[in-house]
């Protein structure tokens, strides 16, 4: 597979608005006006599609960072590889779990998506392990599918993260109110966005 480096720091960037995102989208999210319980109703709709879609995303890219860690022939890589994929899912955890709790889901649901989020990275270990002894990381094939997949994953985050969850947060009416907290958001996002960046040089 592609160097995993690589894979991180595209992602990280995303995957850290979405927690950014909604852990101020959790005490910010407003529903008023004499329609309380009609617009209540839509807002929980539209954040179960926004958790669905983004554990799609999620999902797809997790798959894909385990066939790296799996398909990997270089014993020194795996341990620095671990440390930092480690930290990455618990940031993508976080961000997905700010969604999920806003979607009010029942419990099977619920079970069912955080079970996918745990399964998916280990899995995709395991097929990377399978194949690692007849995969050629720079073949065709694999590169095309690679690309594919990463592409897919990519495109679901930054669309959900910029879309749905940052642009949520800045229309807020808190937040349009108030200009320190304004700087604060764009703050947090930035370094955020930096600390998770800084774990591809582990990587």
């Amino acid at each position: 597979m592609a160097n995993p480096r690589l894979q991180l720091i595209l992602a990280a960037a995303t995957v850290t608005l979405c927690g950014s995102a909604h852990s101020q989208a959790t005490h910010g999210s407003v529903v008023s006006g004499d329609g309380g319980n009609n617009d209540s109703t839509q807002q929980t709709l539209r954040h179960r599609v926004i958790s669905q879609v983004l554990e799609l995303g999620i999902v797809v890219h997790s798959v894909i960072i385990g066939i790296s860690l799996g398909a990997s022939k270089d014993p020194s890589n795996i341990k620095p590889l671990m440390i930092a994929l480690s930290f990455h899912q618990m940031f993508e955890g976080i961000g997905l779990g700010g969604c999920i709790t806003q979607a009010n889901f029942k419990l099977r649901s619920l079970v069912m998506m955080v079970a996918f989020f745990c399964l998916t990275t280990p899995l995709g270990v395991l097929i990377g392990y399978g194949i690692s002894s007849r995969y050629s990381e720079n073949s065709p094939t694999a590169l095309i599918v690679e690309g594919l997949l990463n592409s897919v994953g990519a495109g679901i985050l930054i669309y959900m993260s910029l879309v749905d969850l940052l642009a949520e947060d800045f229309k807020n009416e808190k937040v349009q109110n108030n200009g320190k907290l304004q700087l604060g958001v764009i703050l947090c996002m930035l370094i955020g966005a930096g600390l998770m960046s800084m774990l591809a040089i582990w990587a």
